[in-house]
């Protein structure tokens, strides 16, 4: 029930220069929860124009009252291949369909460009983003051979092509 209340209260944006900060502030807390911040985390939060947005992509934000409660973003790798990359919400919304409402915003913003796939980079630890990857159509891609991050262990593809969920 609380999910369905908090839906209707989150709206989702699209970046603005004065959400970058939110952007890192984010992703830095559950990097530094689980993990260590890598030098690939550091060039994509200091840099998210230009690394996501200036490429093609883009980064949502889910808001409310106006305040970022969440984020995610899609990278274009190459043509019709977007990776969904650095998704975070705050720790007093998780659980709440924060994630849900984010992961269909960045799986609508692919189609939309006609792309054939998205591909994500975890870690099997997370079992609550795995099952919400899970849910949303992601499968696991058993040839691994993303080296960019030491923490991930697992690589997950939704096909596109293939007209599943969404």
């Amino acid at each position: 029930m609380e999910e369905q209340i908090l839906n209707n209260n989150v709206t989702v944006e699209t970046f603005r220069e004065s959400y970058g900060r939110s952007f890192k502030t984010l992703n830095l807390e559950w990097i530094e929860e689980f993990f260590v911040v890598e030098e690939e985390d550091l060039k994509i939060l200091s840099n998210p124009k230009s690394y996501v947005i200036d490429t093609g992509g883009e980064i949502f934000f889910a808001l409310q009252e106006g305040q970022v409660i969440g984020t995610s973003a899609m990278v274009l790798v190459k043509p019709k291949i977007f990776e969904l990359a650095k998704m975070a919400v705050d720790k007093n919304f998780q659980g709440k369909g924060v994630g849900r409402i984010l992961i269909n915003a960045s799986i609508e913003f692919a189609r939309k460009r006609s792309a054939t796939e998205i591909f994500l980079v975890t870690n099997d630890k997370l079992k609550p983003a795995l099952n919400l990857y899970k849910s949303s159509g992601f499968n696991l891609d058993l040839d691994y051979d993303d080296t960019r991050y030491e923490r991930g262990n697992t690589k997950m593809v939704l096909d596109l092509d293939k007209g599943e969920n969404l």
